[in-house]
């Protein structure tokens, strides 16, 4: 068991990047690959009795991340909250890792499943979600 894990947290690695986009993975990988790879985000606490998820905020406050889990604590859907002061730098990074398929619209595709990866703006921050294509 320690091997496949290992082996998701290896793999995790080396396919994907800033984006994050972990969905079908448990919290438990989720965890490791967040701890390895994105170093600058930490693990906050939280207490929801409605939702089950994951919460990762930068220490300037500048990004949170939220892992939307399933009863089985398995990811469904990303949502990446930011201040509007890196809107153009995430718009790069989504345009070098994605298809733009529409404004403000990009797709992941990974083998069997496309992912619609989404930029909306709000007055104060923007927020990025990426969930399965439907």
């Amino acid at each position: 068991m320690k091997i496949c894990s290992f082996l998701a947290v290896f793999l995790l690695t080396i396919f994907t990047s800033h984006s994050q986009n972990l969905i079908g993975y448990k919290a438990v990988d989720i965890k490791k690959y967040m701890s390895l790879n994105r170093s600058d985000m930490e693990n906050e606490k939280v207490n929801n009795t409605s939702f089950s998820y994951i919460k990762y905020s930068d220490k300037y406050d500048t990004q949170t991340i939220l892992f939307f889990l399933s009863p089985d604590s398995v990811c469904k859907s990303i949502r990446n909250i930011c201040n509007r002061s890196i809107r153009s730098k995430k718009i790069k990074e989504l345009d070098s890792l994605y298809s733009r398929s529409g404004e403000n619209i990009w797709t992941d595709k990974k083998p069997g499943k496309n992912y619609r990866v989404k930029l909306v703006d709000d007055d104060w921050s923007f927020s990025v979600t990426i969930e399965p294509e439907k």
